[in-house]
Parts: structure tokens; sequence; C-alpha cells
């Protein structure tokens, strides 16, 4: 590259590598994604399209940085795990967030008539994204259990609001009152007792979350034999416990 005399403001960039041998975590969320359901006319509690449409936006980012190892997303976000040893862009925080957050975004547009075919985007949907490291592999398991917790609580919430709402005839300010203070086993018998709904009878992506998660799988070759393939898999499952570890021990060794 030529130089010349203006390329001393380079010298104005700050430095953003993250530190090395740490998992570094890029998590995407949707902003004002509340009134963007809403003007869209998501289905409440939960949209089974647009928890499509995010798990299939995450695969192509997935597809796209080989080093993500694993995924985990519920609602409006989706956090991606790159390995401990990964050297993408050579680890600057800002070059990992906006790339990753970009493709996750144009990917959602770029796929929805896949999964809303009769509606149209009124206006582009905004996510941002932030970089965030954890330097033990019990740190990122933890970090992944808290956003597992969350989706819980959240969906155990807005599940018991708009059973208020659709099925009581409350209002929403009403239906928000009755829950003002309730914990989680006052939502679940209010659930069963008002509405004959059995929470733990919910579909497992909606309590759980949705885990994209890579691993190396043998594939037949045309001419016999077999050969080691990486591929993503979708798995609606518990990742606070160990059996998710124990069952994927190669994530922590990445």
């Amino acid at each position: 590259m030529a130089k010349s005399k203006f390329e001393y403001v380079r010298l104005f960039e700050t430095e953003d590598r993250c530190l090395p041998n740490t998992w570094i975590v890029v998590r995407v969320d949707g902003k004002g994604f509340h009134k963007f359901s809403a003007e869209h006319g998501f289905v409440k509690p939960n949209d089974g399209r647009s928890l499509s449409l995010m798990s299939h936006a995450a695969t192509a980012v997935m597809e796209e940085f080989k080093d993500i190892c694993l995924a985990y997303g519920q609602s409006d976000e989706y956090s991606f795990i790159f390995r401990k040893g990964t050297q993408v862009y050579s680890r600057r925080s800002s070059k990992l967030a906006t790339n990753v957050c970009s493709l996750f975004t144009s990917a959602f547009v770029f796929h929805w008539n896949e999964h809303f075919p009769t509606l149209k985007p009124l206006y582009p949907p905004v996510f941002d994204g932030r970089t965030v490291l954890y330097p033990s592999d019990q740190n990122m398991k933890d970090y992944l259990a808290w956003r597992q917790a969350d989706c819980h609580i959240n969906n155990l919430y807005n599940t018991t609001f708009w059973a208020l709402i659709q099925k009581g005839g409350l209002s929403p300010s009403e239906a928000e009152l009755k829950l003002r203070g309730t914990l989680a086993g006052e939502k679940n018998e209010l659930l069963f007792s008002q509405f004959g709904i059995n929470y733990n009878n919910e579909p497992e992506m909606v309590r759980k979350g949705t885990i994209l998660v890579r691993r190396r799988t043998p594939v037949p070759l045309p001419s016999g034999g077999t050969r080691e393939k990486s591929q993503i898999f979708r798995e609606y499952r518990d990742v606070i416990g160990e059996d998710f570890w124990e069952e994927n021990s190669h994530l922590l060794a990445a």
C-alpha cells in the first residue's frame, strides 16, 4: 500500500485484541424487537417462525465462521462461542462482533421469506453485537447456564401473561398486576388450575432455547468407507447440567 502524509491518522486506532487462551463469546441481540414483533404480528407468547428464522441465521454464521463450536439462542438473541485458540481476525473484538452481527442480520433478512412467505418486512430489523471473554471452561459453561435460566424465567412469565390475556380475558395491565411478585411455582399452578396448561409439556424449544453444536461425524464415501465431516446439529436440551458437556467433551478441547 502506498504511503501518504495522511497515514498518521491510523495511530488513533485503539488496540482491541482479545486476551489469548480465553473463550470468546459474541452475543447478538435484537434492538427494539418487542415493537418489531408486534408490528409484524408475531404469534404470542412464541412465534415458531421467528425462532426458526433466528436459528437459520445463526446457522449461516456458524457455516461462515468454522471456529464457532457452539451457539445458543432464545427469543431475539443468539450467543456464539469461539474456541479458545481461534485466531480469526487476529482476535480483534470489534471485528468479531461487527462481522458476526452483520452476517446474522443479513441472513435474517435474506431468509425471511422462507419463514414468513406471506409477510413482507415493514422495515429492516436491527441487531446489536458485543464481545465478552471468559477465562475458564466453567465461566463459559456458567454463561450458557445463565442464558438458559433466563430463557426459562422469561418464557414461564410470557406463557402465563399471554394465557391470562388470550384465555382469561384480562388486559395487559391487569395481567401484569396479577403476576407481579409471583414465584415460578405460583405461575405453574395458575397455568394448570385456570387454563389446564402443564408448563412442562410446552415445547422444549421455547422452554430451553436452541443449541447449535458443531460435531465431526462419519460420512459415507461413494467409493466405500467413510470420512469425518464437520456438521452443525440443532438441539433443544439442558446445558446447565453435566450430561451435555460429557456427551460433547470435544467442545472443551477445542
